[in-house]
């Protein structure tokens, strides 16, 4: 059986922040050390955007990290973007955000990304507000059939503000009703509806995490069969950002991602 499994880049947030790593060593670690050859990059670990999420990757430096891709033979899964989050109060800093958003479209494109996460918006979005609702619709919209012609599926995740609801993030997807719209589902991560968020977003799922409440636990194994239920195949990303010991940790989450996989599948058989 091949697992789809594949490193969040935030995994070793806490690697990198004490210099002991960065993009390209965190791409060697995937490929060497655990043997994945697929990645899910998180653009906060990419040259100068760790220390401001809001400023663009150099065209250098993302032509390097497909270079070195490429000499791996290993291929973007999916890239998780912040600082290009759709909603914020302030209309100036909406256009900065979108800008960034489309700018990142090429990055994707040059890294020969197959996905691409933005938010719908900050920690502060809510649910109750149309104005919210309908710019958030209206900019996925636009932004998905600018994705489409790149042959990228864009989307946002369940991460922060009005997006931990799935009731919101079900309406947003029935609303922007684009083919290459989807969501990034952190499974058991929401604000309400937790028995049946992914039940009720599976349809638009196009990529998911785990993290370190849920890897290897009876709730994960139970979130995998409801995804695969209805008919998700696709990866299966491990965000989880040990406070210490990160490689060992994340050997441990690997394999126990592996051990529910097995499991979903026995009891599928």
């Amino acid at each position: 059986m091949t697992m789809k499994i594949c490193i969040g880049g935030f995994s070793f947030f806490n690697t990198m922040n004490t210099g002991k790593m960065d993009t390209f060593g965190y791409l060697e670690t995937s490929r060497y050390r655990y043997n994945l050859k697929e990645v899910d990059l998180w653009n906060g670990t990419f040259a100068g955007c760790r220390e401001d999420i809001f400023r663009l990757p150099e065209e250098d430096y993302i032509r390097k990290l497909r270079e070195a891709l490429d000499e791996k033979e290993m291929k973007v899964i999916n890239i998780a973007v912040d600082g290009a989050h759709f909603w914020d109060e302030d209309p100036d800093k909406r256009k900065m955000l979108y800008n960034n958003a489309l700018a990142y479209l090429q990055v994707a494109k040059t890294l020969g990304a197959q996905s691409l996460r933005v938010d719908a918006g900050d920690k502060n979005s809510s649910t109750d507000s149309e104005e919210q609702f309908e710019y958030i619709v209206t900019q996925f919209q636009d932004y998905a059939k600018k994705a489409a012609d790149l042959g990228l599926i864009v989307g946002p995740e369940n991460h922060m503000g009005a997006s931990k609801s799935p009731y919101f993030l079900k309406r947003v997807a029935e609303a922007v009703d684009q083919p290459n719209f989807g969501l990034l589902i952190h499974m058991g991560r929401w604000s309400e509806g937790e028995d049946e968020g992914e039940r009720l977003l599976a349809p638009w799922t196009y990529h998911t995490h785990f993290d370190g409440r849920t890897v290897g636990t009876a709730q994960g194994l139970e979130l995998v069969q409801t995804l695969q239920d209805a008919g998700y195949s696709g990866y299966w990303g491990i965000e989880y950002n040990a406070p210490e010991n990160q490689y060992a940790e994340m050997e441990w989450a690997i394999a126990s991602a592996k051990r529910t996989l097995y499991a979903a599948k026995n009891k599928k058989s």
